[in-house]
């Protein structure tokens, strides 16, 4: 089948910030979140809130001080993602190389130059960036000073990040993600939202009043970005993944309606301007009320998203009684193993056709254009006697998700803008803080316990995706 994927169809890498850039302190750069979270057993103690520590120590490892050194390899990295021929590259900003402290009055000029830098290289080469402005990142001076996002003023310094990138690179940048898996914050608290609980108070509460200060702060990003520049186009995104029922008993459809609800509650407000009747249900049973201000309601009903996208890794499955079923992970999600799909080294279930029924959701769910930004395998890639990576596996992972996109957009009818996998090059991994999980079509010599050269291989990945985006997928 000849030109299934559209005329101008953005393909290319995705990584973040708080993964790749390292150069944690430096250009005058202020402490983030993820720069206190350290690998080891206290990893998720301190993502999910529970442990609070907003200092470094001497006795853990902070993988987010070097992470692979996009800070210093930018440009060999965008060489090599224009190599592969990129259309798009989907990165983020660290909100702390902005405002170092997140309160300052002036923006910090040496971190405006560096993504200035970063956006002109690759504009040079024809690619066109794709900004997450939140990604997993808050300053920790507004943790420490205001609770970061359970506190209303964190929109007013979201504002003023917003206005002052948006302004600077309004003639580098046209696609722009307000906040990065937004329904995160519900698993992973801290990382999601800066957030830190103390002892006793209702963390559920806690955790959807952020989510609303977050969607208020998205529909003001994306008003003030279409009044900067009319041509933004401006995204939502989810982590996503349909969520099967383990048997045809009514019990269990029910409860996988139930569990995508979770997810999607965040998306229906960004895109469809207003929460929806059962999630004010949910927070009634929950005993929950969200402190609003008169203009809210207005302000998710005029300032929805253009597009939605999101990540897919894999589908989940779900019931009313899973007593006696076998759990396995999945991005942070837990969910039952699904005895028809097979599992990567990490029990991250491998389903293509879970995508193309996911973009089938929620494309009918919103009828808004979708963008598929996060989509990857991670493995233990090893450097063969002849200093080759043969990630074969990866390979058939990505040509079988791809051929499932084909079959939604062409079967289906489905409206895609891009795909961008994740990652583009090898990263820390936000869930276990590892860089042994890699995902990217190029190597970076670190190990876990940041040894390493930090050089660049090309895998046997590269050279594949290179083929497929030159075909415009019609060679996978």
């Amino acid at each position: 089948m000849a030109n299934v994927f559209p005329e101008g169809f953005l393909w290319g890498g995705a990584i973040a910030a708080n993964q790749c850039e390292g150069g944690y302190l430096e250009g005058n750069k202020g402490l983030s979140t993820i720069d206190v979270v350290p690998t080891g057993k206290d990893r998720f103690s301190v993502m999910s809130g529970k442990l609070k520590m907003l200092k470094c120590d001497a006795s853990h490892y902070y993988p987010s001080h070097e992470a692979v050194d996009f800070y210093h390899n930018y440009k060999t990295d965008i060489a090599l993602m224009h190599e592969m021929g990129f259309k798009t590259f989907r990165m983020s900003i660290s909100w702390a190389r902005i405002f170092p402290k997140g309160d300052e009055l002036e923006a910090n000029e040496d971190g405006l130059e560096f993504y200035d830098n970063i956006f002109d290289e690759c504009l040079k080469y024809n690619i066109e960036p794709l900004v997450t402005i939140t990604h997993f990142d808050v300053p920790i001076h507004l943790v420490e000073t205001i609770g970061s996002w359970r506190n209303r003023k964190m929109i007013k310094y979201h504002q003023k990040l917003c206005k002052v990138i948006f302004n600077r690179y309004k003639n580098k940048v046209r696609y722009w993600l307000t906040f990065n898996e937004i329904n995160m914050l519900m698993h992973l608290p801290f990382i999601g939202a800066g957030l830190v609980f103390e002892k006793g108070e209702n963390e559920e509460a806690v955790k959807y009043q952020a989510a609303h200060h977050q969607l208020i702060a998205s529909a003001l990003a994306t008003k003030m970005a279409h009044e900067i520049n009319p041509n933004f186009k401006i995204g939502c995104m989810l982590a996503a993944g349909a969520t099967y029922a383990n048997t045809c008993n009514p019990k269990d459809v029910l409860k996988s309606i139930q569990s995508d609800r979770e997810d999607y509650l965040f998306i229906d407000v960004q895109s469809r301007g207003k929460y929806p009747r059962y999630a004010k249900k949910l927070l009634q049973r929950k005993n929950i009320t969200i402190k609003m201000n008169k203009d809210d309601e207005k302000i998710l009903k005029e300032n929805t998203v253009d597009f939605i996208s999101f990540s897919y890794y894999s589908s989940r499955l779900t019931s009313s009684n899973p007593i006696g079923v076998d759990q396995t992970e999945g991005n942070v999600f837990a969910t039952l193993k699904n005895p028809y799909l097979k599992a990567s080294e990490w029990g991250w279930q491998i389903d293509p056709l879970g995508l193309r029924i996911t973009m089938n959701l929620l494309y009918d769910r919103y009828e808004k254009p979708l963008f598929i930004v996060e989509n990857g395998l991670g493995a233990n890639d090893i450097i063969d006697t002849n200093g080759n990576i043969e990630d074969d596996y990866r390979i058939e992972y990505l040509r079988e998700h791809i051929k499932a996109i084909k079959d939604a957009i062409n079967i289906d009818g489905v409206e895609l803008m891009g795909y961008t996998t994740w990652g583009c090059i090898d990263l820390i991994s936000n869930g276990t803080g590892e860089m042994k999980k890699r995902y990217g079509f190029i190597y970076v010599d670190r190990d876990n316990n940041g040894n390493g050269t930090f050089k660049r291989i090309k895998k046997k990945s590269f050279h594949w995706y290179k083929n497929v985006i030159s075909s415009n997928g019609n060679q996978l």
